[in-house]
């Protein structure tokens, strides 16, 4: 099978206080994506009693982002930025297509898909862009919300590296606060945790600029199990 690879970026260019602003706020909780209605499986651990406690859930979402589709959504935007940089929308279809597949389950294409086609919506509507009508075009804007995020960082002149960062630290912040709410935790055990991630995250994001598509791919097979046997969950608060 032939794998479509692009060449590293050099060093992004400095973030000006626009590109920072408008950063904080496509990644937001307030963003309309609605994020805080997916958990990435975590409700299903946590009902089968492998997250219970703040380590535990400081383990789980680490794994996960280190080993699992945290790995892989890094790799997908920074991909999507240099295809939309070069305006290459035949990338950009292909890495629609890729992202989708990749999907583990049901769930998780449906968390994707539906953050993917928000997000266009919003930016769409309120930072147009011609290039992001055409990226909307493709799958009838069934479009991975990763993917989306970095093709619209690249038109927006948003530079790859925080925006690599700021799109993991927003994963990861949305599956702490889910945790805090289902296990529960308090706030305070929240920021510990998202504090203990800082290492982790900037490793990965410093990362995002070398790898290629030859590196996506993952190992935390008891999230994904988890993700599969949510759909499934009688009593569940969260959509995944």
């Amino acid at each position: 099978m032939t794998t479509r690879t692009t060449t590293t970026m050099s060093t992004p260019e400095p973030l000006s206080s626009t590109a920072l602003r408008r950063l904080l706020l496509w990644l937001s909780p307030s963003f309309p994506v609605g994020g805080f209605s997916y958990s990435h499986g975590l409700e299903r651990a946590i009902e089968d009693g492998d997250v219970v406690d703040r380590a535990t859930l400081l383990a789980w979402v680490k794994e996960v982002l280190r080993h699992g589709s945290g790995r892989s959504d890094l790799i997908l935007p920074a991909q999507g930025w240099r295809a939309a940089s070069a305006g290459d929308l035949s990338t950009l279809a292909y890495l629609a297509d890729l992202a989708i597949a990749m999907s583990i389950s049901a769930e998780r294409r449906l968390e994707t898909v539906a953050q993917g086609e928000a997000f266009l919506r919003a930016t769409r509507s309120a930072w147009p862009h011609p290039l992001l009508e055409r990226i909307a075009a493709i799958r009838d804007a069934e479009v991975a919300y990763p993917l989306a995020v970095g093709a619209a960082a690249a038109l927006h002149a948003i530079p790859l590296a925080p925006t690599a960062s700021a799109f993991l630290a927003s994963f990861a912040a949305s599956l702490v606060s889910a945790g805090v709410r289902l296990i529960p935790l308090g706030q305070t055990d929240a920021l510990k945790i998202l504090a203990e991630l800082d290492a982790a995250i900037e490793t990965l994001a410093d990362g995002a600029r070398r790898l290629t598509l030859d590196d996506l791919g993952g190992a935390t097979f008891r999230a994904d199990i988890a993700a599969m046997r949510h759909e499934t969950q009688e009593t569940r608060l969260f959509r995944s």
